[in-house]
């Protein structure tokens, strides 16, 4: 993998490889979310998909995610466009609007802890979906994602 690939291809230009390594590892797009139908406004929860592991803030059925849970998107660089509920945090909207990655990001550091280290990863702040009782997201409705 080309050195710093993400600061010369688009998202459309990259191949799998570089495509994957951009997911920092946070977890946050695998947090339960919440849309208000009348004002459109958005809220994170701190319950986590079923599939993700907490503590390595990955997915535990990557391959097979969009079959065993059919609410997950399976990203691409035309969809990243569209998705107003990425994290300001991500690197794929980052990318997408024009900017640069974050020193935390495992790409620009060259550590996979320090997306956990500045505090970014859901590691240590969410609840599995077992645990939460899904009727009342509501009550889950966290404000340190921004």
């Amino acid at each position: 993998m080309e050195k710093e690939f993400w600061k010369h291809k688009s998202l459309q230009e990259m191949n799998r490889a570089e495509w994957e390594a951009l997911c920092d590892g946070c977890g946050r797009c695998c947090l339960y979310k919440l849309e208000d139908e009348e004002t459109g406004d958005l809220y994170y929860t701190n319950v986590v998909c079923r599939l993700l592991d907490s503590y390595r803030c990955r997915c535990t059925k990557y391959s097979e995610r969009a079959r065993l849970m059919p609410t997950c998107l399976v990203l691409n660089a035309d969809l990243v466009a569209e998705l107003s509920w990425m994290p300001s945090t991500c690197a794929y909207r980052l990318l997408a609007e024009g900017k640069d990655l974050p020193w935390w990001h495992p790409l620009v550091s060259g550590d996979p802890e320090t997306v956990h280290r500045a505090g970014i990863s859901v590691r240590y702040r969410v609840i599995e979906e077992k645990d939460a009782d899904l009727e009342h997201l509501e009550d889950y409705i966290v404000d340190w994602l921004e």
